[in-house]
């Protein structure tokens, strides 16, 4: 078999074998002002936005290109965008319809046929060397029961495959046939996109309406007990209606592209003490319990490759306390890959921010943070984004590798060379760049240093630039300034090649 399909068969059979026992590797964790390697998202919600809808093609990619780059000068290196609000589409899709949160009407085209959102904000990330995580809703069809569907959606064909709850429309989580269109609409966007992971939040079940219970009396009635489950374990069955799916996504992606990665933000608390001797000692909503969503067991099965929980409460806070959360999670998350879901609102309203994240960064297994929601950055709300750029992003991050999925290094970049032209002084170099073999070179970091500096480039604030680009325009400072230049690659996975090193004058 060819380089790819061995590396797809590997990665499959890791995760196969993942899923029979915990991970026993050791990871290390440096934590400083300003690490090199760390996580910082922000979600860019578009349930509930109408902006997108008073926009032409033309005025959303300029408005898409705006965003990205506030989110990059703010120290972002991963936008999470949500593509599928309502099982509808930010994107082309045959199999499901365009979202109204984008033409207004769901269905409705938009009025320039090869535009496609999904394709150019990923385009607009990588050009910064940042990274696009499609985030979808799994279940939730209808945010109020009165919206109208398009003639295409797929519940005008099969109306008894969805569960209508309070003044909202789900697919049934019980049923096999909804798993497997779930699937198909990952595998979908995987195949034809270049996106970085498949990104899901809080919403599994839906959040519990008092007195209510929710109304899948027929599909537990249908599936249960050929599934082991008797008449009293109705929430077993449902949290083993979440966990079919998830590992089933997460073979789904790795079966089509091995170094996408899935990564899930659940609710900040996973179970309190007073429900389970291990809990957090918090009192609120559990995910175990109310969501069925057994995060934990996930993380454990390695059947998601990052886990972000939601910690929106203040410090101090008497029924979810941050700062108590933040260790239960280090704790208690098999020593995987995690990151802090942070509320900006709240955190600069309480002047908790900055305490917050060094708080984080202390955390020996903590690996970075995401920033709810993206639109204050981009307004900059209460100074956030000045925040960011000058003390808390004050230098740039590089995402955190995925070394559970491969860790090896990309061959170094060659001939890095320093070309003058009439009007441009530049760096130049060789690569070997194969977009469908994940461990050869994605991107490439440049790093500078002054004359007689110690070349180290695990310094965080070394960082010139990220780039796709096998070239970086240099500036001009007079033609006596010496410098010397380090170029490494990136693969897929985020692993970084030996450096290449040039003296110049600029």
């Amino acid at each position: 078999m060819n380089q790819f399909n061995r590396l797809s068969y590997l990665l499959f059979i890791i995760v196969l074998i993942s899923a029979c026992g915990v991970s026993k590797k050791t990871l290390t964790h440096q934590y400083s002002n300003t690490p090199k390697r760390e996580f910082r998202g922000a979600w860019i919600q578009t349930v509930g936005q109408s902006r997108y809808t008073h926009m032409n093609s033309a005025a959303m990619k300029h408005y898409f290109s705006e965003m990205v780059r506030k989110l990059d000068e703010a120290g972002i290196n991963a936008v999470i965008f949500q593509i599928r609000p309502e099982a509808d589409a930010f994107y082309k899709s045959d199999l499901e319809p365009w979202s109204r949160f984008l033409t207004g009407e769901q269905g409705k085209a938009l009025d320039d046929p090869d535009f496609d959102p999904l394709a150019f904000i990923t385009a607009e990330c990588h050009k910064r060397g940042m990274e696009l995580h499609a985030w979808l809703n799994p279940y939730r069809v209808k945010t109020n029961i009165n919206n109208p569907l398009s003639a295409s959606h797929i519940y005008m064909k099969y109306p008894e495959r969805f569960i209508q709850y309070g003044n909202q429309l789900y697919f049934d989580p019980g049923l096999p046939e909804n798993r497997s269109f779930i699937c198909e609409v990952v595998r979908d966007i995987v195949s034809r996109y270049d996106v970085d992971a498949i990104h899901m939040d809080d919403y599994f079940y839906p959040y519990p309406i008092a007195g209510t219970p929710f109304p899948d009396e027929k599909s537990f009635n249908n599936y249960a007990a050929s599934q082991g489950f008797s008449a009293g374990q109705l929430a077993d069955w449902r949290r083993n209606n979440v966990n079919l799916l998830i590992r089933q996504i997460k073979y789904t992606i790795a079966g089509t592209k091995p170094w996408v990665r899935f990564g899930i933000s659940p609710f900040g608390i996973y179970r309190n003490k007073r429900s389970d001797s291990n809990g957090s000692d918090t009192n609120g909503l559990q995910n175990y319990d109310d969501l069925y969503a057994d995060i934990k067991l996930w993380v454990e099965k390695g059947w998601i490759d990052y886990n972000l929980p939601q910690l929106y409460w203040e410090i101090g806070h008497s029924a979810a306390d941050y700062t108590t959360l933040l260790n239960w999670w280090n704790a208690n998350n098999f020593q995987q890959t995690l990151y802090i879901g942070q509320d900006l609102k709240r955190s600069i309203d309480k002047n908790e921010l900055e305490v917050k994240i060094r708080q984080s960064r202390e955390m020996p297994f903590v690996n970075g943070n995401c920033y709810w929601y993206g639109y204050q950055i981009l307004d900059n709300t209460g100074g956030v984004a000045d925040m960011l750029k000058t003390d808390i992003h004050r230098a740039r991050a590089l995402v955190p590798a995925s070394t559970h999925m491969h860790n090896g290094r990309p061959g170094a970049v060659k001939k890095l060379t320093n070309i003058y032209t009439e009007d441009m002084h530049f760096l130049t170099w060789e690569h070997k760049k194969t977009p469908m073999n994940p461990e050869t070179a994605q991107k490439f970091v440049v790093y500078r240093f002054h004359h007689g500096e110690r070349v180290d480039i695990d310094s965080a604030e070394n960082i010139v630039t990220v780039t796709p680009d096998n070239f970086f325009l240099l500036p001009y400072e007079g033609g006596e300034t010496r410098w010397t230049y380090v170029v490494t690659a990136l693969d897929a996975f985020g692993n970084e090649s030996k450096g290449q090193r040039i003296k110049i004058k600029l």
